[in-house]
């Protein structure tokens, strides 16, 4: 009995490298970003007598 073999070809395009130490930090950067903001809200908050966000 033959029997069929058939090779696999891949055509997925490469993957795009990423810069990890550059991506931390951007996110670091963001991250900061977000917390002053969110300090700036709470004293907002804070003079309308509301409760702080997390």
């Amino acid at each position: 009995m033959a029997r069929a073999f058939y090779s696999v070809v891949q055509y997925a395009p490469a993957e795009e490298e990423i810069d990890l130490a550059s991506t931390r930090a951007e996110l670091v950067a963001i991250d900061k970003s977000i917390q002053q903001a969110t300090a700036r809200h709470n004293q907002f908050l804070k003079e309308l007598g509301l409760p702080p966000l997390p």
